[in-house]
């Protein structure tokens, strides 16, 4: 069984192909907005190829969208291109996941698919901290009910709304620098922004594990991978996590 999971963010696609329940294979892309079902099938297809697969080759497509544009193109894309239409996260599927919030509908499927297999993976309670468009911190209780959590503008987006503000700043590379006094400019930008965004994550997390004591961190998503070695606020590292619940939401509709 070929199962490719994808998941559409504002900054990002992350696809990946499951052969049963292992993942084989996994890629990331820039989102755009407004392509047609025609470029995504050669952009999927463009992909597919590297492992010798196929649209038309895979058995099943699940997909998790929080842009509403390309949701509808791919709802285009799964008519044309594939034998099988998609799978969507949408509301009235079955998640496995009770949402104890004040308006459930508002929980995006991304959300859902994070605290799925963040419990059926790693247990509870847990805070999953997916590095994204926005930063969310995703509250799953020791039962593995979605409570809540946090919403942080990302990264990138906070720097580039500072790149754009003041005239006299340029663009640096998101990383850390050797020291948190920086010497010159891109030092003293790299060390804010990215030193000052470790403190976010610190102080966010500090003050939900208050509320949901115990709970371990999972970092997930585009940054995760260089935010996670410069905190020991994050115990476990998992750029898939949200594609495994994907395929976890997946297989209790099958």
């Amino acid at each position: 069984m070929l199962l490719l999971a994808i998941d559409v963010g504002n900054t990002q696609i992350s696809l990946g192909v499951f052969r049963d329940s292992t993942l084989a294979a996994t890629w990331r892309a820039a989102t755009e907005h407004d392509r047609t079902e025609d470029e995504l099938a050669v952009f999927l297809d463009g992909f597919l190829s590297r492992d010798d697969i196929s649209l038309r080759t895979v058995d099943a497509v699940v997909i998790g969208s929080v842009v509403p544009p390309l949701t509808t193109a791919l709802q285009r894309l799964g008519k044309k291109y594939l034998a099988k239409p998609p799978f969507f996260i949408a509301p009235g599927i079955k998640t496995g996941v009770k949402l104890r919030v004040d308006n459930p509908s508002e929980v995006g499927a991304d959300r859902i698919a994070n605290t799925l297999a963040a419990h059926r993976l790693y247990g509870g309670p847990a805070i999953v901290v997916d590095f994204g468009t926005t930063t969310n911190f995703d509250c799953v209780s020791a039962d593995g009910d979605f409570v809540g959590g946090s919403f942080a503008p990302g990264l990138e987006l906070a720097s580039e709304a500072l790149f754009a503000r003041a005239a006299r700043l340029f663009r640096v590379p998101l990383t850390a620098p050797k020291e948190a006094i920086g010497k010159n400019t891109a030092a003293c930008l790299q060390s804010g922004l990215v030193f000052g965004y470790v403190g976010l994550v610190e102080g966010l997390v500090t003050r939900l594990r208050q509320e949901l004591p115990g709970a371990k961190t999972i970092a997930t998503g585009g940054l995760a991978s260089t935010m996670a070695p410069l905190t020991k606020s994050l115990d476990t590292l998992d750029d898939a996590l949200t594609l495994q619940g994907l395929r976890l939401l997946w297989e209790l509709n099958r």
